[in-house]
């Protein structure tokens, strides 16, 4: 099935099409990852996804710096306006949705506020901004694809099987399902394929390796909030480095 907006010809042999068939493997295992699949069936225990949501609300207070990163290196006035929206929208508007919606699992935005980004977190964050602040343009939309990318397919999987019955969970799946998060991933898409299509060699294969390390991460981020990830050591002052 051809992706809306896109020739036949271009969603098989675009960079983005390409790059998706590399990291299935990492995509797939997402999908597949318990924590995933117990939002996807309502059966996931709220104490993980509860630790999910406080390293995701650190997670988009350092989005927003990529996204900013993205809007001042953007190559044209338009893509300049949206990356500037989204940034909006993701300080805004899905901060704001994200501090309400934890307080179905017992989590008050103080709580949110005085949490420390665990080491993936804190790898994967250090990753994208490095990448947005440094790297030539295509690398940086690159590592930024997985994510908008990544959580619109994950979103879309999740509801063929209809929503959960839990909530809380429900509302996650929608959000992530919904047509305009899709449209959004597909102008990424295109960003990356309009400056990447015509690569080669070394600029290529750093592409390459931007996307599979970021969608690496994503699934480290399953298997963080999963596991209970923690600090090694005694703890530094007040927070982790």
């Amino acid at each position: 099935m051809s992706t809306p907006g896109r020739t036949p010809d271009r969603a098989t042999t675009s960079t983005s099409a390409r790059l998706r068939v590399l990291a299935d493997p990492i995509w797939q295992a997402q999908l597949d990852h318990p924590l995933v699949r117990g939002i996807g069936d309502g059966t996931l225990d709220p104490a993980r996804f509860a630790a999910w949501l406080r390293q995701d609300y650190l997670f988009l207070r350092e989005y927003g710096r990529v996204l900013a990163y993205a809007a001042a290196r953007a190559p044209d006035p338009a893509t300049m306006a949206r990356f500037s929206t989204v940034l909006s929208e993701t300080l805004g508007t899905e901060m704001d949705l994200h501090r309400s919606y934890v307080a179905g699992f017992g989590i008050t935005v103080a709580d949110l506020d005085a949490e420390t980004m665990l080491p993936t977190t804190r790898a994967y964050t250090d990753f994208l901004v490095r990448s947005a602040a440094t790297a030539d343009v295509a690398e940086s939309y690159a590592a930024l694809l997985p994510c908008m990318w990544g959580y619109s397919w994950l979103g879309q999987e999740l509801a063929r099987g209809g929503l959960p019955g839990d909530e809380r969970y429900a509302r996650w799946v929608a959000t992530y399902a919904d047509p305009a998060f899709a449209d959004l991933a597909t102008w990424c898409r295109d960003l990356l394929d309009g400056v990447a299509d015509d690569l080669t060699g070394a600029a290529r294969t750093r592409v390459e390796a931007a996307f599979l390390l970021s969608s690496r991460y994503e699934l480290a981020f399953w298997e963080m909030a999963w596991r209970g990830e923690t600090w090694t050591g005694p703890p530094i002052g007040d927070s982790a480095p």
